[in-house]
């Protein structure tokens, strides 16, 4: 004998559901298709969770890398000298691009590189330890090892574990045997010419002297692209200029110089975009930067951790938009991943596509 279905279980389970009006649907990539990567990548964007993030990421980014003053009418108090179309049209959105040391210990730095290397991004922030394991690379290489060797074991051996990296202490001392008699000519130029150096223009003069293109700093050098490191002590860099401090005291860093520097990067920008790989220091650092012209335009920001702690680290884009660090009319996408899965992809979605289609035409 049947019976009708109560009618509160009807009414829990069976919710009438409200038209989803434009709204996309999910799907993922059919390889029966065949294997396209390029259409594997674009997939993303609809499949869903950080899959989703990483494609409005490539969008956010693209956004950065096209945009020009030209898109924008000329407002009533525009300067004269950006009211000329030419001057217009070749007004960029800079990019401040941040990440942190474990990066550059990584296959990341090639990437970062690259970017550097053909001016694809702007300003560059790091800590201390993404600007020494760029040289240190140049001097001796790091080794793949295991994220489960005993620390005791590496110790007796004279290796230094980055996560599933090693860095054997070797290369550290060939550091030294490098920096040393640069700091010796700095501290020199300091007294006798009157140089101030602020940790900009040390990385600038590390990277001419290193003088190898595998080195971001290099290219950085050469391209005048400025690279900012608030903690630049912060490392194995910090302990060479602890032991020159013995040998020849009196190596000045001028802080407040970059502080302006880099602030003033931001506040004279026409618009600007931020990728921000990690968090800490470089990622406070560009972001507060840009609170002097009332927020970024555009933000990527990479990275695995969680706000639940109140750390600025883990802080979603939304809280850089209460500072007005980001504008509130932006788009910010964050991807919750390890960055080194993640930022190769971005690139080679961005600005590698980017100019390759244009090496084509």
């Amino acid at each position: 004998m049947s019976q009708d279905i109560p009618s509160i279980a009807k009414q829990a389970v069976l919710v009438p559901s409200s038209p989803l009006e434009g709204a996309t649907e999910v799907r993922g990539y059919d390889f029966n298709q065949g294997l396209d990567y390029e259409r594997l990548l674009a997939s993303y964007l609809t499949t869903g969770f950080q899959a989703t993030s990483f494609g409005q990421a490539i969008d956010e980014i693209n956004k950065m890398r096209t945009w020009r003053l030209s898109d924008e009418p000329i407002a009533a108090d525009e300067q004269d000298h950006y009211k000329d179309l030419e001057v217009r049209k070749n007004t960029k959105c800079k990019i401040f691009l941040g990440y942190t040391s474990n990066l550059v210990s990584s296959g990341v730095r090639e990437s970062i590189k690259y970017l550097v290397q053909h001016k694809m991004v702007d300003v560059l922030v790091s800590t201390a330890g993404g600007i020494e394991e760029d040289f240190i690379k140049c001097l001796a290489p790091t080794f793949l090892g295991s994220f489960h060797i005993p620390g005791a074991t590496l110790r007796s051996q004279g290796l230094n574990r980055i996560g599933n990296l090693l860095v054997p202490n070797d290369n550290y001392c060939k550091f030294e045997e490098w920096v040393m008699p640069i700091l010796d000519k700095m501290v020199e130029e300091q007294k006798r010419d009157g140089v101030v150096w602020t940790p900009s223009s040390v990385i600038a003069r590390l990277g001419q002297e290193i003088n190898h293109e595998d080195s971001i700093y290099y290219w950085a050098w050469k391209n005048n692209i400025p690279v900012y490191c608030p903690a630049l002590t912060d490392g194995s860099l910090g302990d060479m200029i602890y032991f020159h401090t013995y040998k020849t005291p009196g190596f000045v860093l001028d802080l407040v110089g970059d502080i302006r520097s880099i602030n003033n990067q931001a506040v004279f920008a026409k618009r600007t975009g931020v990728i921000i790989l990690g968090g800490g220091v470089i990622k406070h650092h560009i972001c507060n930067a840009n609170l002097f012209r009332n927020g970024a335009e555009h933000a990527v920001y990479i990275n695995t951790g969680q706000e639940f702690d109140g750390s600025d680290s883990g802080a979603r884009p939304d809280e850089a938009v209460s500072w007005g660090k980001i504008k509130a009319t932006a788009t910010p996408v964050k991807i919750y991943a390890d960055a080194t899965l993640v930022f190769p992809l971005l690139v080679a979605q961005t600005f590698a596509k980017h100019k390759r289609q244009k090496k084509r035409t």
